[in-house]
């Protein structure tokens, strides 16, 4: 399978990719041997595990696709009027994404700083920046490695916070979205062999409450 984000550790097999993504323990008893990376996908969605599977999916992806999915996903939840620092985060990631320079990535850094490392666009300006060489400041020549895979786990980052940063009660429902449109990036660069489109499983529906238990009756009472 080779490693995707580019980080020291060799990713072989769909085990690797769970145990550098993190994978819980709950959604690392749904892999199975026979299981091609889209269908343990769908077995965590299926399972309610979306957020394994986001995370999953992050650190499959190449960094750039994986920066443009975190950036599409925060767009999509920052609203049609962000903020005036959410949009240059926005549009600093946008601009990296488009051409991957040094002044780019640092430009990214910048305006991730400048909103915080916990909001979605924030998440992946910073994704964009740990897909360098380097996180040492521009006057340092020696370049210092930026944290393993850590590209893939604000881009994780991203895709979760925006899922819960509005709506919360809808959660699900984003995260599965978002994963559709992962899925799709897939696709368009041929990352994984892929028939069509793939629909990811939904999970189960909550069970209904159970049935209130009658009040018992008072018994009347007197002296």
């Amino acid at each position: 399978m080779g490693d995707p984000t580019g980080g020291k550790r060799t990713v072989k097999t769909l085990a690797d990719l769970a145990e550098v993504a993190e994978i819980g323990e709950d959604g690392r008893k749904l892999l199975q041997p026979q299981h091609k990376p889209h269908e343990y996908l769908s077995a965590l969605t299926g399972g309610s595990q979306h957020p394994d599977a986001i995370r999953l999916l992050a650190h499959a992806l190449p960094r750039r696709e994986g920066v443009w999915w975190a950036w599409a996903t925060a767009k999509r939840a920052s609203g049609a009027e962000p903020a005036a620092p959410v949009k240059a985060a926005l549009d600093a990631t946008e601009r990296w994404i488009a051409q991957p320079t040094e002044d780019n990535r640092r430009s990214a850094m910048a305006r991730a700083e400048a909103i915080g490392f916990d909001t979605p666009a924030g998440c992946a300006a910073l994704a964009a920046f740990l897909s360098g060489p380097t996180v040492a400041p521009a006057h340092i020549e020696q370049p210092v490695p930026p944290p393993e895979y850590g590209a893939a786990k604000a881009i994780a980052g991203a895709i979760l916070i925006s899922a819960v940063i509005t709506e919360p009660e809808k959660a699900v429902e984003k995260m599965h979205a978002a994963l559709q449109q992962g899925l799709e990036v897939v696709t368009k660069i041929k990352l994984w062999p892929l028939e069509g489109k793939v629909e990811l499983a939904l999970p189960p529906p909550p069970a209904p409450p159970p049935p209130a238990s009658p009040e018992p009756k008072s018994k009347s009472w007197t002296p």
